[in-house]
């Protein structure tokens, strides 16, 4: 029998089924395809929206805040007192009219970490208690004659106001101020460094950090009025606020203003 062809304008049915298909097939793809790009485009938005852009004034301080006060934990001891420390003597102390004279003092030791309390004479443990100190850190350095000795003590205040106040305190009157213990040891030229040697005391404020430092003769000498001998008094105070001015002021300065975390758009 003959196969009668197909009415003309009419398909076989396998090729309608596989038209449809392929037009089904090409919506899907271009639906899946929009719909993607719209996910991808959500999601850039949401990341944008949170991730920060930058820090405020106020985020950027008080990560320099948090920085700086933490640094007595993070950096090793003998980072924050380093075994050389470079300090000035006066030209008038030695009657010249050219310049100040660069001196060197060297760590004789590091105390272990202590109480306030433990590391301060009472009247000055009785200021530090009051203003909540956390812990004090000690060292002892000499100066390049081997005839003085400097303890510096780091006390860790919760602030630079109570720092501040704590200084004010144990700064006030006359005499020798309260203070810092002397810090002893053994095998060294400090090693009968003892508190009735102490000559003179100074307290000052580097951020939420209280510095102290306390100077005397290496000799044993007890205190002595060395005000009556300008020379010694000079150098003293030269000896003992130089070395605490070069471990207080990098402890205690502010970071570099923290930029912001990254991208995008930062």
């Amino acid at each position: 029998m003959a196969i009668q062809p197909e009415p003309p304008g009419q398909e076989a049915p396998a090729d309608r089924t596989t038209r449809r298909g392929g037009w089904r097939f090409g919506v899907w793809l271009a639906a899946l395809v929009v719909g993607t790009g719209g996910l991808a485009a959500s999601a850039a938005g949401v990341s944008a929206q949170l991730l920060p852009r930058t820090f405020t004034p106020a985020q950027q301080q008080q990560i320099m805040t948090w920085e700086t006060a933490g640094r007595w934990r993070a950096l090793p001891a003998g980072d924050i007192f380093p075994a050389t420390v470079t300090y000035q003597l006066p030209a008038y102390a030695i009657s010249s009219n050219s310049s100040q004279l660069a001196l060197k003092a060297y760590r004789v030791g590091i105390a272990r970490q202590s109480t306030c309390a433990a590391a301060s004479d009472a009247a000055a443990a009785k200021v530090l208690s009051a203003d909540r100190c956390a812990a004090e850190l000690r060292a002892t350095y000499t100066d390049e004659t081997d005839s003085m000795l400097v303890t510096v003590g780091v006390a860790v205040m919760p602030g630079n106001n109570a720092a501040k106040s704590a200084a004010g305190a144990l700064s006030a009157g006359q005499g020798l101020h309260p203070g810092v213990r002397t810090a002893a040891f053994r095998s060294t030229l400090a090693q009968a460094f003892s508190n009735r040697q102490r000559q003179l005391s100074w307290a000052v404020s580097s951020g939420p950090y209280l510095i102290m430092s306390t100077v005397g003769y290496v000799d044993g000498l007890p205190r002595v009025p060395v005000a009556s001998n300008p020379y010694a008094d000079q150098e003293m105070t030269s000896f003992a606020t130089g070395v605490a001015d070069a471990i207080g002021s990098p402890l205690g300065a502010l970071p570099v203003s923290p930029k912001c975390p990254g991208a995008p758009g930062c």
